[in-house]
């Protein structure tokens, strides 16, 4: 709505609220005239809104007075993602989820050419039935229809009468997928839709089965965190209101008995659907948003917490604070979240979030600098402008313990995905090493200084038991850490601890079930642990969340391929044969499907671009080819050069018949791995 409320006390019984984005004032105007031509109140101005306390205030009664709900969809709301139409959307869903089924209240109109599928709104718009009105030419028969709605003679089964006799015509179909990834896409909706269907009909171990007609009862200590809103008027500024949320987030992590729904979830919510919806397909109990607004020296955050059963506020406030003091800033809001959720907190919170943290303005800065770009990092160079970002924040405050175990992780990534020498990336990890001990030495209790320290002993210097022991630290100081919970679990599975790494997953994905990484990691553990079928499930959750990651089909294929699926596997395979991954899984299911010139010039290829670093693939084809010694030779090509895939031999289903062999047993010897 972007218009002032008009003078009046409330909203006249029977009111129609319209919602639109200024760039569609005309069309809603054309709406309004129409309406209150046939005698309907429309509440519609159109003087400028110019937010803050009054106008919330306003907007709410609004929204709570008027009998009909009607927002204006079109390519402006589209190119609009944030806005004040949007808190106006989400305040009607809100209050339609206290109203009954039968209830009409949400009219959702389309002025353009803007489809259903690709609209961006909330979950609840599209529950009911949307109503064409071009450029808001509104005809009489819509005009009948919000009359009766008025009057109570229409009800939601009305609506959805008229649209399936066709009384309303269609928005649109979903158009077709366009350019380089239309094949990966119409292999992502297919998996997506067996994956569905094999995910759920399986009693999982570390998933429970829904049931459609259980009453919403989240834990009742459960919390998401949205992203919160950059109203500083600067779309550059995002990263520091969405880093300044992840960070509340891992401070409310912090608090014991509190289950705090992870970053990737979380922040999948990012157009700020209906408090519901959240809740319901993150099982938490309460949902916290706000705004960030940042000066120079400044920052006002404005939090609100929300029952998310009943769908009241629970608490609200706004905090300005020296941008120096956003430490004190995470205390003051995780202390106050605890206490309206009435979790008891059994210690001092704030030497917890002081924990690895800096008061210096610039660091911090830098530091979440480097989160945003190492979040979105695909290419080396990306990679590299991370590390130099956590770099500056160390320059800056030497005593940064976070920045020092972030720079660690983003090293450790660069050395395995970006570098192909084997003596250069050994630098780079003994680097990562460096500063997970830095960071360890700097805040003894921080697990993120463990988990970056495990990661390097593993990948790096192949030091499996002294990876454990980290990995069992970092998980011991933040057993609520999804990111930490899913390579545990991938951990566990790979030195053999099976139960572990299973629960371990479980938990994992209970705390951030949106995250395709999450799935993945859990996949491969219950991969390494040959529970295949589990595994698949796993490895197509992560395709229907995430279909353009091309590496999942690998994971997929592999799966397949030990499951006997040959020929799924080799589908799945083809997908990603412009990688290595890719070409390792063809160079094996072609051999099985009797392809073997198609075989041989796979590892041919894989050869010609990768040289000596493919030592532990070369082994891998080669022992499921069932050539033993050119397979051994390999391995002891890999032990070597350190190749970081050994971390992985024990349980690699790849390497099974090769067990029996003495010179095998004398490599899984010599690399020490835990019991």
């Amino acid at each position: 709505m972007q218009g002032e409320p008009p003078a009046k006390a409330s909203t006249p019984t029977g009111a129609v609220f319209l919602s639109y984005a200024s760039e569609d004032a005309s069309a809603a105007q054309r709406i309004a005239d129409t309406l209150r031509a046939a005698g309907i109140a429309v509440w519609f101005d159109k003087s400028e809104l110019r937010g803050g306390d009054v106008w919330d205030q306003k907007i709410r009664r609004q929204i709570h007075d008027c009998t009909l709900f009607v927002p204006i969809i079109s390519h402006h709301t589209q190119q609009r993602l944030e806005g004040y139409f949007r808190l106006e959307w989400k305040l009607a869903v809100d209050r339609s989820h206290l109203m009954a089924m039968e209830r009409a209240f949400l009219l959702p109109v389309v002025v353009d050419d803007t489809r259903d599928p690709e609209a961006v709104v909330p979950d609840a718009f599209r529950a009911v039935q949307w109503t064409h009105l071009p450029a808001g030419e509104t005809p009489p028969v819509f005009v009948d229809r919000v009359q009766r709605v008025l009057s109570g003679e229409a009800s939601t089964s009305t609506w959805a009468g008229a649209a399936a006799s066709g009384a309303e015509s269609p928005i649109g179909r979903r158009a077709p997928a366009a350019g380089w990834s239309r094949r990966v896409l119409l292999v992502g909706v297919a998996l997506a839709v067996l994956g569905a269907g094999a995910y759920f009909a399986v009693i999982r171990p570390w998933v429970s089965k829904p049931v459609a007609s259980a009453p919403f009862a989240p834990p009742p200590h459960s919390i998401a965190v949205l992203p919160f809103v950059n109203l500083s008027g600067d779309k550059d500024q995002e990263y520091f209101s969405d880093g300044l949320t992840e960070e509340l987030l891992n401070s409310l992590t912090q608090i014991s008995g509190l289950q705090v729904a992870a970053r990737t979830s979380s922040f999948s919510f990012r157009e700020h659907p209906d408090v519901a919806t959240v809740a319901r397909k993150l099982n938490v109990a309460a949902v916290l948003e706000g705004s960030v607004r940042r000066s120079s020296r400044t920052v006002r955050v404005t939090a609100q917490l929300i029952n998310a059963v009943t769908g009241f506020h629970l608490w609200s406030k706004t905090y300005d604070r020296d941008l120096g003091d956003v430490l004190k800033l995470q205390t003051d809001i995780a202390t106050a979240v605890a206490n309206a959720l009435k979790v008891t907190l059994l210690t001092d919170i704030s030497q917890k979030i002081d924990l690895g943290g800096t008061h210096n303005p610039a660091a911090f800065d830098a530091y979440l600098t480097g989160r945003r770009i190492d979040r979105m990092a695909t290419r080396a160079e990306e990679d590299r402008a991370a590390i130099a970002a956590y770099t500056e924040a160390i320059r800056l405050d030497p005593n940064y313990a976070m920045a020092f175990s972030a720079r660690s992780v983003a090293r450790i990534d660069y050395a395995r995905f970006d570098i192909h020498d084997p003596a250069a990336a050994h630098e780079v990890f003994e680097s990562a090493l460096e500063d997970a001990r830095t960071a360890i030495n700097l805040a003894p209790e921080l697990a993120e200084g463990y988990y970056a320290l495990g990661s390097a002993l593993s990948w790096g210097t192949l030091e499996f038991r002294q990876a454990d022991a980290a990995y069992t630290r970092a998980l011991a100081l933040a057993p609520g850490d999804a990111r930490i919970l899913a390579i545990y679990s991938r951990h566990a599975a790979a030195i053999g601890r099976t139960a572990i790494a299973i629960d371990a997953g479980r938990r994992a994905i209970q705390l951030d079930p949106l995250n395709f990484h999450v799935h993945r990691t859990v996949g491969i553990g219950l991969f390494f642990a040959h529970q295949y079928a589990d595994a698949l499930a796993s490895f197509k959750t992560a395709i229907s969340l995430e279909p353009h990651y091309l590496p999942s089909y690998v994971l997929l294929g592999g799966t397949q391929y030990f499951m006997g699926a040959f020929e799924a596997a080799r589908q799945s395979c083809e997908v990603a044969r412009a990688g290595d991954r890719g070409q390792v899984c063809l160079a094996i299911t072609y051999k099985k499907l009797g392809r073997n010139a198609d075989a041989e010039g796979m590892l041919e290829k894989l050869k010609s671009t990768r040289g000596n670093d493919g030592a532990y693939d070369y082994a891998a084809i080669y022992a499921q080819w069932g050539d033993n010694a050119k397979a051994l030779g390999w391995l002891e090509a890999a032990v070597r050069q350190r190749d970081p895939s050994l971390g992985v031999l024990k349980t690699d289903p790849d390497f099974d018949s090769l067990r029996g062999e003495p010179r095998f047993q004398a490599i899984l010897q010599g690399l020490n791995f835990p019991e």
